[in-house]
């Protein structure tokens, strides 16, 4: 079952385990019924992530795209890169020995899709032979896993991952934290802080639903835009932990 799709072509969410759990929305955040005439998503709450039209211009951050990454001292920011295609996928923050990967999706105008991202994650996560628990969390549910790896000796282990997301109007962020970061709440701390902040730049064009949103290289004029439209990748062949060519910047 494929979760997301890269441009036209399909991208997918890394696994998760979960069952089927009825979802609350965090007390910061509260989803306002639209104006009559316009079905889309209206969020009120007091941190992000945000979107492009809720704040003043690019601050600190950091214009990779479709996300505006929040720059903090000691942070190492790694941009991983399709070799076949040249297309960014992905962007990962290092900062205080854990990471955080973010990538963005097109949404429909009405409706998230973090609910039945997070059932499908968790299935996949399931069939790879790890687990994985619905839980709140400071960005609504989230998913903590533990996923399948095989050892230098040969061996089977798990290592602990948590799968985040924000559905915003028109777009869905997901976000995955591995190290500490996974199982300490006081060493997640920062890179919360980073997620909350994010500006997310989806742009006026019409894109399906789980389109990966295109991004760039800091510095670069214009993102690469897969070409192939029937692409797909599903989500039993993601391997969440083999990481594609990387351009670090250290900030």
């Amino acid at each position: 079952m494929g979760l997301f799709r890269r441009g036209a072509a399909r991208s997918a969410a890394p696994d998760d385990a979960a069952t089927e759990i009825e979802v609350d929305a965090p007390d910061d955040e509260v989803l306002i019924d639209p104006p009559e005439g316009d079905g889309a998503l209206v969020r009120e709450r007091d941190h992000g992530p945000w979107d492009v039209t809720e704040v003043d211009g690019l601050g600190t951050r950091v214009d990779l795209g479709s996300i505006w990454l929040p720059g903090v001292v000691g942070m190492e920011l790694r941009m991983e890169v399709d070799k076949a295609t040249e297309v960014v996928s992905a962007a990962a923050v290092n900062l205080e020995g854990s990471a955080l990967q973010v990538q963005a999706f097109a949404a429909p105008r009405t409706e998230g899709i973090w609910d039945e991202i997070r059932e499908e994650i968790a299935e996949s996560i399931v069939k790879q032979g790890g687990s994985a628990d619905d839980l709140p969390g400071p960005f609504g549910r989230e998913l903590l896993a533990r996923l399948p790896v095989r050892t230098d000796e040969g061996r089977t282990g798990h290592r602990p991952a948590r799968f985040i997301g924000a559905d915003g109007p028109r777009w869905f962020l997901r976000g995955v934290v591995t190290g500490r970061a996974a199982v300490d709440p006081e060493a997640a701390r920062a890179l919360e802080g980073v997620f909350a902040d994010i500006v997310v730049d989806r742009g006026q064009e019409a894109r399906a639903p789980r389109d990966l949103l295109a991004l760039r290289l800091p510095g670069q004029s214009a993102p690469v835009v897969p070409q192939d439209p029937e692409t797909h990748t599903q989500a039993s062949d993601l391997d969440l932990l083999r990481r594609g060519p990387e351009i670090t910047e250290i900030r």
